[in-house]
């Protein structure tokens, strides 16, 4: 079966564009072509791109020890249809998807353990969305009444402030300790030998 992809280069990296049902193939075929010896996969991770119909790529960056060279694979998806899980390739890979799923909302079909990973399991949202709001939805602390950390809405309380934006430096004309700086230099004897000289 053929592969569709499209190529390009950054500096001495090579970057393959892929569509999500050709993944698998490229994937086992970098892997497993003697050529090619894409041994290790050595991160699995996110972009945004709210403007963009498919706002999410994927992007899979991939170690050949034997032959030292770098590859980055990328593909594209929205927040509905799932990216195939290439764990059964790389099994290290379960991690990273889970990573990628817990701060992006990417889904990977074929993927047994999707848990949250850096958040909290009741936490609502992915935090690396760009449309995320950047204070969140709920907050959690240690409330001491009912002994546990608790969760609750966000709430962003400030009392009304008066700024008046005026450094208290620029009113004063003589600063603290002034006083004791003597107006007249006092000659050093290194500055004597420099007018004689």
């Amino acid at each position: 079966m053929p592969v569709a992809y499209t190529r390009e280069r950054y500096g001495a990296e090579l970057v393959l564009h892929v569509t999500r049902d050709a993944l698998l193939p490229l994937m086992a075929l970098l892997r497993d072509a003697p050529s090619l010896d894409f041994a290790q996969l050595m991160d699995v991770c996110g972009v945004d791109w709210p403007d963009r119909p498919e706002r999410f790529e994927v992007v899979y960056n991939l170690l050949s020890l034997t032959r030292n060279e770098r590859l980055r694979v990328v593909t594209t998806t929205d927040a509905e249809q799932p990216v195939p899980s290439i764990a059964s390739i790389w099994p290290t890979a379960t991690w990273f998807e889970r990573e990628t799923w817990d701060m992006y909302g990417v889904v990977f079909a074929g993927l047994a353990d999707l848990r949250r990973l850096l958040t909290d399991y009741g936490f609502e949202g992915h935090p690396l969305r760009k449309d995320f709001p950047l204070t969140g939805f709920v907050e959690m602390r240690y409330d001491a009444e009912a002994g546990r950390v608790v969760q609750e809405p966000v709430k962003l309380v400030q009392d009304f402030r008066s700024f008046d934006f005026m450094s208290p430096w620029e009113a004063m004309t003589t600063l603290p300790g002034d006083e004791k700086v003597h107006l007249n230099r006092i000659a050093r004897p290194e500055d004597e030998k420099g007018d004689k000289a």
